[in-house]
């Protein structure tokens, strides 16, 4: 085990006979404690925080959840002991199989334990027995925990804490999410300031900034990195297609490698087929389930918008290895503890070397078992991405994880919550904010705009009662004044911010999930769409539920919900160019970039493949104008952040029209007229000054901050989406959140939560951290102008999606082939 830091170090000493009997627990069961595990329980008598950096599957929980068992006092029969141990998941499905994995635990070393999970899926009878008296060990999740410290009794209730754990930290690091968790961890050490605090991964790159956001800064210092022995073995492999288009396009291999799937199927007990979008998930079981109707009740899907019925059969079907394969998102991604799985088919690029090796460790979740994954491509390109992943993997290149700074929107929701449970004086709420990492250097301005905007509505909306949600009394204290400003605030805690659902179910009364009432609203009566596995038909919409009939049609509508395209990360786009690199010197080291070889050699031949230090850019004339395509391998976001910047610069310098198009590893910018492109000018477009300007003007910027404002105005509490049962219509909420963007940004433009919105728009929608350092690497790279007669193989597949948004799939298909034939005839003379 090597530390990553000073603070990891655990030092060597005699076992701690305090745990002999969770080594005589794992003896039993013919296994030994991994050092990994027994240096946790080392760290964890010893009073100090951590965190466990280990491969899936290989005993993270049980490194953990023994200690505060162990070192607990015997319970009695008569009565459990209090909440001793705090076990937060990302995941509902995780949160249930954490619950069986702690029970076992607690059965063989503390017998009286009582363990409990309480997530939103959790019953009203399950609840209602919690507000009684909390289990002595609660699994929950960020937003069950937060509404237990929105109670005014929580500290009775967690008068007994003896250790915090967050389970996948990586999963939540990165997100608001993940600063819901550092503020409720802070409420908890001003309770117990000593509370030893631990956190699980197998996929971090920056464990010291994640061991800083879970531990606090004031405690890093002495808290533990603990690195589990690496010698998970992982195989990974490519389903690959006979042969491959020279001229790709997203999608175009589709179902064509559905019989190599099946067959892949059935030769292993279990299967989990994972895709990266719900939509794709319908698609792929419906595909296999057509193939092989003989499978029907062996085979299901799982995604997050389906009932909790149905997930919870789903999910016990893989526990006890009654269903042969499981079409499934990352509803099924985190550390669910299915050890019937033998193998993992991923459709499409992981975009990932972290999800890779996640998804990957779904398979042979057990010490000694060897987890393998089976990348299938959905279109050519994906061939030089699954190589890359591989390699990145083999290196562990994982990805760091950028913790969020400072978001004022949910600071404001925390002030409320924290007013709710019990009160708070601001000089000892802003002391303990800032023994978080995310508001450790939270300025004094910030604080009195969030005070002042929780106790008087802010600048504009002081007018309005509903938005005075807290009274400072004359004894300083800080409380909400009023029970429906309280019911309010505890129906919309949180920090997922989705977009508006309607209920799908039967004419039966039986309710199959959820979908985007966007999705809903194009359809019309005696429409047949794709759900939960099945083709149903619309028969009526009525008080936000869509009531539907099994359909006697066949249909290929399928939900398209929001958010679902990946990027590239950095690493593995690195990685990717590294190979194209490698195919320009002729060596094509594996399978893949063998298979993918004459597609790479036409587009060395008819143009050229960039070296690591080099650009590629493409001046192409077509029949529908004059494209320009950049291909600097940097993720989707980035490119088009870079799209949009090119194009503003472009236009700005000579008046022109320009269509934008982008995938993972370039973009093009389509103009009727031609566009030279002098060295001077490539200078122009990657000028350092003005970038975030020049990429807001040339962007709708005030639409995109409207959109992004509904995530701030939702999390803030500035808007209501309504009571369980009575939603507000998302029409009502989506016009409350714009109207309120404009008042602020005509009455007050200096207003903070604007200035975060666009923060955020050039952040996470844009990547412009990441785009800045691509502009930088592009700025010290050679550019290499090529003029091709032609669309080459790297062009195709960002016309077809030009192409998308002028055709139908019919009408696009045909064009495609027609352009696909005319470019293998060239290609051939």
């Amino acid at each position: 085990m090597t530390p990553a830091s000073p603070a990891a170090a655990v030092p060597a000493s005699a076992p701690d006979a305090r745990f002999d009997p969770a080594r005589a627990w794992f003896a039993a069961q013919g296994h030994l404690p991994f050092p990994f595990q027994e240096a946790t329980w080392a760290a964890f008598a010893a009073g100090r925080s951590g965190l466990v950096h280990a491969p899936t599957g290989t005993g993270k929980t049980l490194a953990v959840a023994i200690p505060p068992m162990v070192l607990a006092p015997p319970g009695t029969a008569a009565l459990a002991p209090p909440l001793a141990l705090l076990w937060i998941t990302p995941l509902r499905a995780l949160a249930a199989d954490t619950g069986h994995a702690l029970a076992a635990a607690a059965a063989a070393l503390q017998p009286h334990w009582r363990v409990d999970v309480r997530t939103g899926d959790t019953s009203s009878t399950a609840r209602a027995r919690q507000d009684r008296r909390l289990p002595t060990a609660l699994v929950t999740t960020p937003e069950s925990l937060t509404l237990l410290l929105a109670r005014a009794d929580w500290r009775e209730r967690f008068a007994h804490l003896a250790a915090a754990v967050v389970d996948e930290w990586h999963e939540l690091l990165s997100t608001k999410r993940g600063v819901q968790v550092e503020l409720a961890l802070a409420r908890l050490r001003s309770l117990h300031p000593a509370l030893p605090t631990w956190g699980l991964s197998a996929t971090l790159a920056n464990l010291d900034a994640a061991l800083a956001c879970l531990a606090g800064p004031r405690r890093a210092a002495t808290a533990a990195i603990i690195r589990g022995e690496d010698r998970k073995k992982i195989v990974i492999d490519t389903l690959r297609p006979a042969s491959i288009e020279r001229f790709p396009w997203a999608g175009h291999i589709g179902l064509r490698l559905l019989p190599e799937v099946v067959r892949a199927i059935d030769r292993a007990r279990t299967t989990l087929v994972f895709t990266n979008v719900r939509s794709q998930t319908e698609i792929w079981y419906q595909a296999i389930l057509e193939a092989r109707p003989d499978w029907a009740g062996t085979i299901a899907l799982h995604h997050g918008s389906l009932e909790r019925e149905a997930r919870d059969w789903v999910e016990d079907g893989l526990r006890h290895a009654r269903l042969r394969a499981v079409v499934c998102t990352s509803s099924l991604d985190l550390g669910v503890d299915y050890a019937p799985v033998e193998q993992v088919l991923q459709i499409g690029s992981p975009k990932g070397v972290g999800r890779l090796l996640q998804r990957a460790g779904r398979s042979g979740h057990r010490p000694g078992a060897t987890s393998r994954i089976t990348i299938v491509p959905t279109q050519a390109l994906e061939l030089v991405e699954a190589a890359a992943a591989r390699d990145a993997a083999a290196r562990r290149l994982l990805e760091p994880r950028q913790p969020r700074v400072a978001p004022l929107d949910v600071l404001i929701q925390h002030l409320v919550t924290c007013a709710l449970g019990g009160g708070f004086r601001a000089e000892d709420l802003l002391a303990e904010l800032r023994g978080t990492t995310a508001y450790a250097t939270l300025a004094e301005s910030d604080w009195r705009f969030a005070l002042d905007f929780v106790v008087h509505g802010g600048a504009t909306l002081n007018a309005y009662p509903e938005y005075r949600r807290v009274v400072i009394g004359d004894d300083g204290i800080a409380r909400v004044p009023d029970a429906q400003i309280a019911r309010r605030h505890r129906m919309g805690i949180g920090t997922i911010v989705s977009e508006p659902s309607m209920t799908v179910a039967l004419q039966n009364g039986r309710r199959l999930g959820h979908v985007e009432e966007d999705f809903i609203a194009r359809l019309a009566p005696g429409d047949a769409f794709v759900f939960a596995g099945r083709t149903v038909e619309l028969v009526r919409v009525h008080e936000l539920t869509a009531w539907v009939r099994p359909a006697t049609k066949p249909s290929a509508l399928v939900p398209r919900w929001t958010g679902g395209q990946m990027a590239l990360s950095s690493e593995l786009a690195d990685a990717t160019r590294h190979l194209v690199a490698e195919a320009r010197r002729g060596v094509f080291a594996s399978p893949e970039l063998q298979l993918l070889r004459p597609l790479l050699e036409l587009q060395a031949r008819w143009s050229q493949l960039p070296e690591e230090d080099e650009w590629l850019i493409e001046s192409i004339a077509t029949r529908d104008g004059h494209g320009l395509f950049f291909y600097p391998f940097a993720g989707r976001l980035a490119h088009l952040g870079l799209a949009t910047l090119f194009a503003w610069r472009l236009a700005r310098a000579a008046p022109r029209t320009f269509s934008l198009t982008a995938n993972d590893y370039g973009f093009g910018l389509l103009s009727p007229t031609p566009v030279p492109l002098a060295r001077g000018e490539l200078g122009r477009l990657l000028a350092a000054p003005d970038v975030e300007r020049d990429l807001l003007a040339g962007l709708n910027a005030a639409e995109l901050g409207r959109r992004q404002f509904r995530e701030t105005a939702r999390i803030a509490g500035l808007v209501f989406q309504g009571y369980p049962g009575q939603p507000n219509p998302a029409r009502q909420v989506q016009a409350s959140s714009a109207l309120l963007y404009q008042v602020f940004a005509d009455y007050d433009p200096e207003n903070r939560l604007l200035a975060q919105t666009v923060r955020e728009v050039l952040d996470h929608r844009l990547e412009a951290p990441r785009l800045a350092l691509t502009l930088a690497r592009l700025r010290g790279s050679r550019a290499a102008l090529t003029r091709p007669p032609r669309p080459t193989p790297f062009a195709f597949p960002l016309l077809v999606e030009l192409f998308r948004e002028r055709f139908s799939n019919e009408s696009l298909e045909a064009r495609v082939a027609r352009m696909v034939s005319e470019l293998e005839a060239a290609a051939a003379t």
